[in-house]
């Protein structure tokens, strides 16, 4: 059983003991904490609350509601919804924050709390640090029966997002409908069976096949959108007439594609192709983080506009778009961010940028893959002992390696001439994760493997030394 407790907000799996697990009493003191910090922080005691299809969603939606309406905040639930759209809400809404319950990728017994600001944006590292010292000193002060905050429901807000969306002057509704495209569709029995048909449906897509899109949380695969775990939906493709096949993880807020033959797009070029679009008709910065591929740098490049990079986080690709006014910008699990919706990653408006470009390109879906740098990248990760001191083996491989160049702003990034490898340590276990990206899945799982055998030379020079 786990509870991670971090800036970003509170997960765990359900069952067990407080402490150890995300449980009742946990996601108790955890809403007070940060509605405390809300209530000092933001003259609007309004909180906007929405929720993946996990059956512990509502569980943990009522826990919270509870407790910040015992605070005397007012709470405004849009039940079963997707992360993007309660970060639109909260905005709407003139609230003072949100809260997303949804353990995004994560399998069924976990759950989360997700924190968002009065912008309806993810809390900064600063104000996730106090809100976890407010829930560690458990110094909660709640309000009298005549002060209670309110309780209230509104289902519209998926439908208002969708508006927003088709209102977007680089969204072509007309351009969409004219190709009367095929689309199966694979939502993970979660929130995205009930937003992406309906965002496909305004869009003029009138044949939409829907393999997982009961909103029942109950997973038909591990819910993470990947090659491995998406057989299902590429077999669907293969054998059938299909334009395009379209993955959304459980709270929407990361987007897979599959090409009308069955193969898979490639997460890390969902944002390359949008951002292709987007490009050709709004020049500017892009921004990725350091673990995405480079096929987005040369692209910009390619066009005159200027790439930038920051640490992995949707906090921090946000602050940097911000600070270069990025046009366009994401993580390349296919999370994107179009600033002109809102400063978060957004599957839906992923999908009508992407369904606007394949229209107006006139290409299958496989042809618009081959226009872009073909990389691929190795994803790994190495365990070591708890006594070992992680921060110390990144420095020593920072060393290393100090005649290339180098990015430390989170772990160490080491970019080759055609390649790059990115080392970062996890906050929570005793690991270091290392991507490596190369032009062949080869040469990049051998460039991770030598990093690999790097590391365990440190720990034995380290361990005899």
């Amino acid at each position: 059983m786990t509870l991670i407790k971090s800036i970003s907000g509170i997960r765990g799996t359900l069952g067990g003991k407080p402490g150890d697990t995300l449980s009742p009493v946990d996601v108790v003191k955890f809403a007070a904490a940060y509605g405390i910090w809300l209530k000092e922080n933001s003259e609007n005691h309004k909180v906007v609350i929405g929720r993946d299809a996990r059956p512990s969603g509502e569980m943990i939606t009522k826990l919270a509601a509870s407790t910040l309406q015992s605070l005397g905040i007012d709470v405004v639930d849009l039940e079963l919804s997707t992360t993007p759209t309660v970060e639109m809400a909260v905005v709407m809404e003139e609230a003072g924050g949100g809260i997303v319950i949804t353990a995004s990728h994560n399998p069924i017994q976990w759950n989360a709390l997700k924190l968002l600001n009065h912008k309806g944006e993810f809390i900064s590292a600063a104000d996730g640090e106090k809100i976890l010292e407010i829930a560690d000193a458990e110094d909660f002060e709640f309000v009298e029966t005549k002060k209670l905050g309110d309780y209230s429901v509104n289902r519209e807000y998926i439908q208002k997002h969708i508006e927003a969306i088709l209102e977007l002057p680089l969204v072509d509704k007309a351009a969409i409908e004219a190709r009367n495209f095929r689309i199966a569709l694979d939502c993970v029995n979660s929130t995205g069976g009930i937003a992406v048909p309906m965002l496909l449906h305004s869009l003029g897509v009138k044949e939409v096949k829907g393999l997982y899109c009961e909103p029942n949380g109950l997973f038909p695969h591990n819910p993470e959108p990947i090659p491995e775990n998406l057989r299902d939906i590429s077999r669907e493709v293969e054998n059938g007439d299909y334009d395009l096949g379209i993955v959304v993880d459980p709270d929407v807020d990361r987007l897979a594609l599959v090409c009308e033959d069955g193969s898979m797009f490639g997460e890390e070029y969902t944002l390359v192709a949008i951002s292709d679009y987007i490009l050709s008709h709004n020049p500017g910065a892009t921004v990725s983080n350091l673990s995405s591929t480079k096929a987005l740098k040369e692209l910009t490049e390619k066009v005159g506009q200027e790439y930038h990079t920051s640490a992995v986080g949707e906090v921090n690709v946000v602050t940097k778009m911000k600070e270069v006014d990025a046009v366009i910008g994401g993580e390349g699990n296919g999370g994107i961010i179009y600033p002109d919706l809102h400063h978060g990653r957004d599957a839906l408006v992923g999908i009508a940028l992407f369904l606007t470009h394949l229209a107006k390109s006139e290409k299958p879906v496989s042809m618009l893959r081959a226009k872009y740098p073909k990389y691929q990248i190795s994803k790994n990760k190495i365990s070591l002992t708890p006594e070992i001191d992680t921060s110390a083996i990144l420095n020593d491989i920072q060393e290393k390696y100090k005649a290339h160049d180098v990015i430390t702003i989170d772990g160490v990034k080491i970019e080759f001439e055609s390649s790059w490898v990115h080392l970062r340590k996890s906050n929570t276990e005793p690991i270091i994760r290392i991507y490596a990206e190369a032009a062949s899945m080869s040469t990049a799982d051998n460039l991770a493997n030598k990093i690999i055998d790097d590391i365990r030379e440190i720990v034995t020079a380290k361990d005899n030394s």
